[in-house]
């Protein structure tokens, strides 16, 4: 059986441990002072992965809360995979050569596709692409601008240049517990043929039992973010019941 993970999240803006409700910068939720505790407690849950966001670095389009991301990557065991602000060369190296194990393209991806297809070359499965939709299309830049590609198109075009790992977002779903747009997720899976984590809309556990289901058909993990914080969702039993 294909393997399945949880990757609990921690979103980072101005240094904090936070939740936007569907990447809206105006409505947050702030959950914890420090994303390096936060992480420790997930790890100690039994997190194998742990995905972080520098939400500042999304927004500015360069590395703001890294710091805290590389401490993460250095203190815990748990594999960390990271986006946000990740638009250089040198923010892909800078992250896997202070230990990060993932590093996630998103926007760049959309509007420099030679350059994630440069990255795709160099480091493999080091690289994942983040495919954030809006009704389907991509949205970029913190989620504040809606391009004219469908997800299945750039999954597509990603596959072909050597992307083995997927990060899907339904923007409508996500921060609002009502649900991973399920049909979406393992459609793009069969459409490239390559692995794809869910992210957004998880509210319970069986929400997850359900995208587990189609594991064998490329759906490889969920990340989950509230549900985790307001504690619909235990990450320890989702961890013992879901995650193999």
């Amino acid at each position: 059986m294909s393997e399945f993970n949880i990757y609990p999240a921690i979103d980072i803006r101005g240094g904090k441990c936070v939740r936007l409700l569907q990447g809206d910068y105006d409505k947050e939720t702030v959950y914890g002072d420090s994303p390096v505790d936060m992480a420790a407690r997930f790890e100690k849950a039994g997190a194998s992965w742990i995905h972080m966001v520098d939400l500042d670095g999304a927004k500015e389009k360069k590395r703001v809360n890294d710091e805290f991301v590389v401490k993460a990557a250095k203190e815990l065991t748990a594999k960390i995979q990271v986006g946000g602000g990740i638009r250089t060369a040198e923010d892909v190296a800078y992250y896997l050569e202070n230990g990060v194990d993932r590093v996630i393209l998103g926007s760049v991806a959309v509007q420099h596709p030679d350059f994630a297809k440069e990255m795709l070359a160099k480091y493999k499965e080091k690289i994942a692409i983040g495919l954030d939709a809006r009704e389907g299309y991509v949205a970029v830049n913190g989620w504040l601008e809606t391009s004219e590609v469908t997800a299945v198109e750039l999954g597509q075009k990603m596959a072909e240049y050597g992307a083995e790992t997927f990060i899907f977002t339904d923007i409508a779903k996500d921060g609002m517990l009502s649900g991973p747009n399920v049909e979406a997720i393992s459609q793009l899976a069969k459409a490239t043929g390559k692995k794809v984590i869910a992210s957004g809309g998880v509210s319970k556990l069986d929400d997850l039992k359900e995208l587990a289901f189609y594991r064998n058909e490329g759906v490889a993990g969920a990340i989950v973010g509230k549900a985790i914080y307001t504690e619909k969702v235990d990450l320890e039993q989702a961890l013992t019941e879901v995650d193999q």
